[in-house]
């Protein structure tokens, strides 16, 4: 796949349009055996290969609410892209979307096994997140919604070019990418956004995650946009 990059304009995102907004911790806390475990585990596979992973620990309940509050039953199915050891996974159970309506996609081994346990009826595949557009996991278009943990911003631009282009390919149309980012700004390039015609609106932030975090909401452009 190759992109003319020299044609493509800069596009602004919409991130400095909706004013940020702090969120409460209100999902219910897991076992101190579940998070000791989930924290040695994410830290070895931090070690193990830092730039495949997005934080050293766990994400926080406040940002699990933040990146899956827009999510309801009737978004499914749902994908979810890196969800390490389910943090944003159980956050979408609660928000009322089945297992069944749940395909998870975790590159590490270990953590693809360990969601099969934890998840029994969701489809949890170990893959590379590239991949989406070859594998061809659904029939059409039904996606109404994608979680991603993945780290975009140690990401080449060429491979997350490739993760998006893959994700539209399973977009309704008005369907909605939700990804975080520990940055000031949205993590995908302005670059990419104009090619795809795309926009991002930050969807809030919050400062009881280690470290803090923003929340983008990305979809399509209007004709208007």
């Amino acid at each position: 796949m190759k992109y003319n990059t020299e044609k493509l304009a800069v596009a602004k995102s919409d991130d400095q349009m909706a004013p940020p907004t702090i969120v409460d911790e209100g999902a219910p806390s897991t076992t101190g055996i579940s998070q000791h475990s989930d924290l040695a585990r994410f830290l070895r596979s931090w070690l193990s290969a830092p730039l495949r992973v997005a934080a050293v620990a766990p994400s926080g309940k406040a940002l699990a609410h933040l990146m899956t509050r827009e999510i309801t039953s009737e978004s499914g199915p749902v994908l979810e892209l890196g969800p390490g050891t389910g943090v944003f996974t159980r956050a979408l159970l609660e928000r009322g979307v089945r297992q069944e309506d749940l395909t998870l996609i975790e590159y590490g081994s270990d953590f693809a096994i360990m969601l099969r346990e934890r998840f029994t009826h969701a489809r949890v595949l170990c893959m590379d997140a590239a991949d989406l557009r070859r594998r061809r996991l659904f029939s059409g278009s039904p996606v109404g919604a994608v979680v991603s943990g993945l780290p975009l911003l140690s990401m080449p631009t060429r491979k997350v070019m490739y993760i998006l282009s893959g994700i539209l390919d399973c977009l309704r149309a008005d369907g909605a990418i939700y990804q975080f980012t520990y940055g000031p700004r949205c993590p995908i390039p302005d670059l990419i956004l104009d090619s795809l015609r795309l926009k991002a609106t930050r969807v809030g932030w919050t400062i009881l995650n280690v470290p803090p975090a923003a929340v983008y909401r990305i979809t399509r452009r209007t004709n208007r946009h």
